[in-house]
């Protein structure tokens, strides 16, 4: 299907990390179909540069970017506010923006940063705009996740991770907890006029792990040169979720390559979803 041919005129739609990888690339593919499209990132240097280039390589006027650091539940929140005075309606929310980190480092909040960018990031943003994605439904929200969510574990005993810290470990819970938010928010949506689906890109050419350091991040940058996915590629199964009618009243799934494939079993697990979300709620009610 060419999803080019869609006409996205009058839809706005939201992307976190897009000043740059796949989330640069989801909002170029947006707005080359016509959307509005707000972009978040936490440089300002990289958000007017990435505006500009999107702006003029689509020809599509209707391109701004937010600044936020999605790490800070203080700047989540004024981010949701600024949203919320400019925009009456949202399409589309592409939750993407994510790091890896080669110490154990803390958030403004005091949470451990993986979690706190990657996890609560994602859940706190969407809860703030949810009564926004209720009012103009049908809806849809994509969480960007990772195959790698298959070896992660939670323990929420220690979501802290003051021992036991290494950064793969860090990455996956993180990736695993966006399915089980992913899964949880749909059941509570209760609704399939706002759907909420995960997703895989793939390996893909990013400089996700450029801020871990070290050897690690060294080698991930060769693999992904040799065999990652461009960006665009990455992001055709995000697009596909954003705007393939093959998908309306989807929810509560997760994608690899435009198809609803299993995630890991503790996913499933209601139990484990709900508690998910219950730490996830105390920690945002914590920082606020």
């Amino acid at each position: 299907m060419n999803f080019e041919q869609q006409d996205l005129m009058g839809k706005v739609c939201l992307v976190t990390g897009a000043t740059a990888g796949i989330g640069q690339a989801t909002a170029m593919l947006l707005a080359k179909r016509g959307a509005t499209v707000i972009g978040i990132g936490r440089n300002r240097t990289k958000d007017e540069y990435s505006t500009q280039r999107i702006k003029e390589e689509t020809a599509n006027p209707a391109v701004e970017y937010l600044l936020a650091d999605l790490s800070s539940q203080k700047e989540i929140r004024a981010l949701a506010q600024q949203f919320h005075e400019k925009y009456d309606r949202l399409d589309v929310l592409v939750n993407n923006a994510g790091a890896t980190f080669g110490k154990r480092l803390e958030s403004v909040d005091g949470i451990e940063m993986t979690f706190a960018l990657n996890h609560l990031g994602y859940f706190l943003l969407t809860n703030l705009l949810r009564e926004t994605l209720e009012a103009n439904r049908p809806s849809r929200v994509i969480n960007v996740s990772s195959s790698l969510h298959k070896l992660g574990k939670i323990d929420f005993d220690n979501i802290p991770l003051e021992k036991g810290y290494a950064r793969s470990k860090a990455y996956q819970r993180s990736k695993l907890a966006n399915i089980g938010f992913t899964y949880e928010m749909a059941r509570r949506l209760c609704s399939c006029d706002v759907t909420v689906n995960a997703m895989n890109p793939g390996l893909v050419n990013t400089n996700v792990g450029q801020v871990a350091g070290g050897v690690a991040a060294k080698m991930k940058g060769l693999v992904d040169k040799i065999a990652g996915l461009t960006p665009e590629e990455g992001a055709q199964t995000i697009i596909y979720l954003a705007t393939s009618p093959d998908v309306v009243g989807v929810t509560g799934r997760y994608f690899v390559k435009e198809k609803s494939i299993p995630s890991s079993k503790v996913t499933y697990d209601l139990d484990f979803c709900r508690r998910l979300w219950d730490v996830s709620e105390e920690l945002i009610s914590r920082a606020h």
